[in-house]
C-alpha cells in the first residue's frame, strides 16, 4: 500500500505541470514568523538587540507556562500522599518516599523531558504524536500514504543515509504496526488524562470543606466537585475564557503559598528533611519494605503527573520558556513542597489521608482553600484544552472520525473547541467522580496514565536518538536502561492497581482504540479501493469524448481523496448517470501532512490535467494548521491560483496567447454562472467472500461513517452548492 501511492507521488512530478502559488499573505507572514522563530532557536543568534527582546519574550512566555503548562504539577501535592495505601508509615517510610519523589522529579522532570525530550520537537511541536510523525517521515513508514509527503516536498526528509533501524522499520509491516499501536496508546492516554485531572484536582481541592467541617459528608463534596466540573465544561465553547495571563495567577499563588507553609513546616516540625535527598535513604526503603515498597510506588508516581505537559505543549510556547518555568520556579518549589509535606507528616503520620490541608494554619485557611481550588480548575482547563487539540491532530490526520472542531480564537490557532468530545468528557468526569469518588481509586487510575505515557515517550525518544539524531549506542543505551527501567518499575506497580480503579483508564483507552482502528482500517480499504478503480485521464477523455456527455455552464470542485496518477472511481460514476461535466471542473484534494504546518508557499497547489477545462488542486494542510477557508474566499483563492497558473504556463511553454485568454475568459465566466462542490457518498458493500473479520470491522466503520461530519463544512460550503454522489465499493 505504502509503496503504491509513493510511486503515484514520483510519477505525478513528471506527469503534470505544475505551479506553487503563494496566498493568504497575512496568515502566510504569521507562518513564515513561526518558522523563522524556529530556525532562530536552533542557529546561530542575532543582534544583542534582539537577544534582549528575545529573553523578555521567554520571560514572558515562562509566566503563562505556569497556568497553562504546569497546572497538573502544581496541584499534584494534593493528592500524592492521600493516593498511598500507608499503614502505620514510621520516620523512614516518610523519608524513603520523600527521597523516591525528589529523584523521579529530578530524573524524569529534569533530565528527560527539560533536558532531552524538549530537543526532539517536530517543527516546533511536542507529544508522543509529535514523535511518531518525526519517526515516519524519517523512517518512510507513514501508515496514511495517502497524505504522505511529495518527493519534491521541502518536508520531505528522503531514504538517503537511513539507519539499519529505519530499513528495519520500512520492511516490516508487524514492526510498523507495533510502532502504530504505541503512538495510537500514548494518544488515547492523553485524552484519558484529561478524564482523570479534572476530576482528581477538583475533587482532591474541593475536599479542604471536609477540614473545618467534618460533619460534612464525602458524597456532599463530590456533588460539589461535579457541579464544579460541569460549569467548567458549559464554559468550554466559550473558549480559553480566561486568557493566558489569567492562567498563571492561581498556579503561582497556589505554589508559592503553599511553599511559605512548608517551609514553615519544615523549620518547626522536621528540619533535617533534607537529608533524605541522599539516594542512599531511596534503597534503604526498598531494602526494609520489599514489596510493600513496591507497590506505594503507585501512589509516589503521581508526584510526576502533568510533566508530560513540558512536551506535549511545546507547540504553543517554545523549549526556552518551558525550561526557564520548569528549572527556575516550579521543580524547585516542588522539592520544597513535598519537603514541608514530608516534615509534617513524620511528626503526623496517621495524616497522610488528608497530608496536604491539615497543616494549614486556621488564619490562612480559606484563602489557601480558595486559590487551590482555583489552581485545580486552571489545571483541568490546561487537560481539556490539551484534549481537544489532540482530537482536532486525530481527525485532520484520519486517525478519529470526524468531530465538529470550533475554533474558539481569532489570533490562537491552537485554541480550539468540540461540542461533541465536551459533553462526552464532562459526562465521564462526573461519572468518574460519582461512581469512584474514592480518591484512592481515582489516584490508582491516574497512576496508571502517567506512568504510561512516560514509558511511550521513553520508547519513541530511544527511536528518536537512534533514527536521526543518530547518537553513540553506548548513551542511548544508557538512556534506555536508565528511564525505561525505573518507568517500568512504575507501571509494574500500577499494573497491580488495576482491580482497585487502574481499569478505567485502560477501558478509556482500549475504547478508543477500537474507535481509532476501525476508522483507520475502513479510510485504508476505501484508499486500496479507490486506487485499484482510479479513473486516469486517457480514461477521462475517452468519458468526454462521448457525444452524449454534455460540458455544462459552471466551476465544479470535485472532490477527490486521491490526486496522483488518477482520480476517483466516483467520477466514472457521476458521468455515466449524469450524462455531464462542468465546463471547468478543478478535482480538489484536502490533504493533511505528517508535519505541524505546512510553509505558505506550499498551501494550494494547483495544476492543468491536459484536457479542457479540467485541472487539479490540493489544499495542504499539517496537523497544528487551521483550515478555517470560507466558501466564498476558497473558490476566490482557487481561481486566482488557476488564473496565476494559466499566465506562467504562457510564459514558460510556447502557448497561442488568444488560446489563454480564452481559457482564463472561460474560468471566469464558469465562475460566475454557478459553483458547485460534488463529494463522494460511498458506502461498503459485504460481499460473501468477505473474511469474518473484515465483515465485523467494516460495519463497525459504517456505524462511524454514518454518523461523523462531512468534511465539506470545513470550507463552509453552503447547502445550496453541495451535491452528494453515492456509491458503493465492494469489500
Amino acid at each position: 500500500m505504502d509503496r503504491q501511492l509513493g510511486a503515484a507521488d514520483s510519477v505525478a512530478a513528471s506527469t503534470f505541470s505544475e505551479v506553487v502559488v503563494d496566498v493568504q499573505p497575512s496568515f502566510n507572514a504569521d507562518v513564515h514568523s513561526r518558522l523563522r522563530h524556529s530556525r532562530n532557536s536552533i542557529n546561530s543568534s542575532a543582534s544583542a538587540a534582539d537577544n534582549k527582546k528575545g529573553r523578555w519574550e521567554n520571560l514572558v512566555l515562562a509566566y503563562k507556562t505556569l497556568g497553562v503548562v504546569f497546572g497538573g504539577l502544581v496541584t499534584s501535592p494534593l493528592y500524592v500522599y492521600p493516593s498511598m495505601p500507608l499503614k502505620s508509615p514510621t520516620e523512614d517510610d516518610y523519608l524513603g518516599i520523600y527521597s523516591i519523589m525528589f529523584w523521579t522529579l529530578t530524573l524524569i522532570g529534569v533530565v528527560k523531558y527539560a533536558s532531552i525530550a524538549l530537543k526532539a520537537d517536530d517543527q516546533g511541536e511536542g507529544g508522543t504524536f509529535a514523535l511518531y510523525s518525526l519517526l515516519s517521515r524519517k523512517m518512510d513508514i507513514g501508515f496514511f500514504s495517502a497524505k504522505n509527503l511529495d518527493s519534491n516536498s521541502i518536508f520531505h526528509e528522503g531514504a538517503e543515509n537511513k539507519s539499519r533501524l529505519g530499513k528495519f522499520f520500512e520492511k516490516s509491516i508487524l514492526a510498523r504496526r507495533i510502532l502504530l499501536f504505541i503512538a495510537m496508546l500514548g494518544m488515547c492516554m492523553l485524552i484519558g488524562d484529561g478524564i482523570l485531572t479534572p476530576a482528581i484536582s477538583v475533587l482532591s481541592a474541593m475536599d479542604g470543606i471536609r477540614a473545618p467541617f467534618p460533619s460534612v459528608s464525602k458524597s456532599l463534596v463530590e456533588a460539589l466537585s461535579a457541579i464544579v466540573l460541569i460549569v467548567l465544561f458549559l464554559l468550554q465553547k466559550f473558549g480559553n475564557f480566561p486568557s493566558e495571563f489569567s492562567f498563571s495567577p492561581p498556579s503561582w499563588v497556589h505554589g508559592h503559598s503553599v511553599l511559605l507553609c512548608w517551609n514553615y513546616s519544615i523549620i518547626h516540625h522536621y528540619p533535617g528533611i533534607f537529608k533524605a535527598l541522599s539516594p542512599h535513604y531511596t534503597f534503604h526503603f526498598f531494602w526494609r519494605k520489599g514489596k510493600e515498597g513496591w507497590l506505594l510506588l503507585g501512589g509516589t508516581v503521581l508526584c510526576i503527573t502533568g510533566s508530560e505537559a513540558l512536551f506535549a505543549d511545546l507547540g504553543h510556547f517554545n523549549r526556552s520558556s518551558i525550561q526557564m518555568a520548569f528549572l527556575f520556579t516550579i521543580y524547585p518549589s516542588l522539592v520544597l513542597t513535598y519537603a514541608g509535606q514530608t516534615a509534617y507528616l513524620i511528626r503526623h503520620p496517621n495524616d497522610h489521608e488528608d497530608g496536604f490541608y491539615k497543616f494549614i494554619p486556621k488564619s490562612v485557611y480559606w484563602p489557601i482553600f480558595i486559590i487551590a481550588t482555583l489552581a485545580a480548575i486552571v489545571a483541568s482547563q490546561s487537560l481539556i484544552s490539551a484534549t481537544f487539540s489532540v482530537i482536532k491532530q486525530s481527525v485532520v490526520l484520519d486517525y478519529f472520525p470526524r468531530v465538529k472542531v470550533v475554533h474558539t480564537s481569532s489570533n490562537k490557532e491552537g485554541e480550539v473547541y468540540s461540542p461533541e468530545v465536551n459533553y462526552i468528557l464532562m459526562i465521564l468526569c462526573v461519572a468518574v467522580i460519582l461512581i469512584f469518588g474514592e480518591g484512592k481509586d481515582i489516584g490508582n487510575a491516574f497512576g496508571v496514565v502517567v506512568s504510561l505515557v512516560m514509558l511511550i515517550t521513553t520508547i519513541l525518544l530511544t527511536l528518536v536518538m537512534i533514527v536521526i539524531w543518530r547518537t553513540p549506542s553506548l548513551l542511548v543505551a544508557l538512556y534506555f536502561l536508565v528511564f525505561f527501567t525505573m518507568e517500568g518499575v512504575y507501571v509494574s506497580a500500577v499494573f497491580t492497581k488495576i482491580p482497585e480503579g487502574g481499569w478505567i483508564p485502560f477501558a478509556i483507552s482500549f475504547f478508543l482504540a477500537f474507535i481509532m482502528f476501525g476508522w483507520f482500517n475502513g479510510r485504508q480499504k476505501k484508499i486500496e479501493y479507490e486506487l485499484t478503480h482510479k479513473i486516469d485521464l486517457e480514461r477521462l477523455g475517452t468519458l468526454l469524448s462521448d457525444p452524449g456527455v454534455q460540458r455544462v455552464p459552471g466551476l465544479c470542485f470535485f472532490y477527490t481523496n486521491i490526486h496522483q496518477d488518477g482520480l476517483t472511481p466516483i467520477l466514472g460514476h457521476y458521468i455515466k448517470n449524469m450524462r455531464s461535466l462542468h465546463k471547468v471542473t478543478v478535482f480538489t484534494t484536502l490533504r493533511y501532512l505528517l508535519v505541524p504546518r505546512v510553509a505558505p508557499e506550499e498551501r494550494i497547489i494547483v495544476r492543468k490535467l491536459g484536457l479542457k477545462g479540467v485541472y487539479g488542486c490540493v489544499i495542504q494542510y499539517g496537523y497544528a494548521d487551521t483550515l478555517n477557508l470560507e466558501g466564498n474566499d476558497f473558490v476566490n483563492q482557487v481561481t486566482d491560483c488557476l488564473r496565476e497558473h494559466i499566465e506562467k504556463y504562457l510564459d514558460c511553454l510556447p502557448s497561442n496567447p488568444v488560446d489563454i485568454q480564452e481559457e482564463i475568459s472561460a474560468l471566469e465566466e464558469a465562475k460566475l454562472s454557478d459553483v458547485i462542490h460534488v463529494r463522494g457518498k460511498t458506502r461498503f458493500y459485504i460481499g460473501k467472500n468477505c473474511k469474518r473479520f473484515d465483515r465485523i470491522m467494516l460495519a463497525f466503520y459504517e456505524v462511524l461513517h454514518s454518523n461523523c461530519r462531512s468534511a465539506l463544512p470545513a470550507l463552509s460550503v453552503p447547502l445550496s452548492q453541495r451535491i452528494e454522489v453515492g456509491m458503493l465499493y465492494e469489500a
